[in-house]
């Protein structure tokens, strides 16, 4: 009977006292091995069974109330990582565009380059600028404008393929893509694709441009670190290629090794 109250769910931690005619040691050892609690001999002293029973009872419900504020906690806590989880998504959003921000693009691209350092991988970089953005925005107004940067960054995001790879908004109307672990061909196509991609938007500029689309400049570089401070010096280096794509007449990708 004993064995069968434990198997049962409801009935799993519940006390059970056994009344028995035995006073036998192996009946007690074997009563206590299937999970009583306790065991008297009958039939006992009325006072001695109620005090058993108070006290078996207090315990039960002291267990239950312990158990009852530790899931409490526990889901309290699991609350907490919850919104700890997405304040820190949050944090490392751009609020208009939706992408990663300057913050976690800085970290990210920290950490990956360590990596690459590391295993000896290579590391590549874009850098994206909406071409004549600022004209854009006087013409059409700042409502239009941000719209402009919303669509273009679903755009980039969605063109990133790759989980590792990490698009960012880099600032103002400047976007960036970490691509750990791409060669100097890839990396060029990536950029193209893109810079194709913002451009089959076919988002009008207006009359007084020189082109009727929206286009994309991107300039990107690509290597193996060889040094724990080399990243600034690729950002550099895919800086000078943006204002290259920017001289030569926009609305291309330039990337250099």
């Amino acid at each position: 009977m004993v064995r069968e109250y434990r198997a049962l769910e409801a009935t799993r931690n519940t006390p059970i006292i056994v009344l028995s005619t035995r006073e036998d040691p192996k009946t007690k050892k074997d009563a206590f091995a299937v999970g009583a609690n306790d065991y008297i001999v009958k039939l006992p002293d009325s006072i001695e069974l109620i005090a058993r029973i108070r006290y078996h009872s207090q315990a039960y419900l002291s267990r239950r109330q312990r158990d009852g504020a530790y899931k409490a906690l526990h889901e309290s806590q699991r609350q907490l990582m919850a919104a700890n989880i997405e304040l820190l998504r949050l944090s490392n959003l751009d609020g208009l565009t939706g992408l990663n921000n300057r913050r976690r693009f800085d970290e990210y691209a920290s950490t990956e380059w360590r990596r690459a350092l590391r295993e000896r991988a290579p590391f590549g970089l874009l850098l994206i600028d909406v071409d004549q953005f600022k004209p854009y925005n006087d013409a059409n107004g700042h409502l239009a404008g941000d719209e402009l940067l919303r669509r273009i960054g679903g755009t980039i995001h969605t063109s990133c393929r790759r989980p590792e790879d990490l698009p960012a908004r880099y600032g103002g109307d400047e976007f960036a893509v970490v691509l750990p672990g791409v060669q100097a061909n890839a990396l060029e196509s990536i950029g193209e694709r893109l810079r194709q991609a913002v451009q089959d938007l076919k988002v009008e500029r207006g009359s007084s441009f020189g082109a009727p689309y929206v286009s994309l400049s991107v300039g990107g570089a690509v290597t193996v670190p060889t040094k724990e401070d080399g990243l600034l010096d690729l950002i550099a280096i895919a800086d000078k290629n943006l204002y290259e794509a920017k001289t030569k007449g926009r609305n291309r990708c330039i990337v250099h090794e």
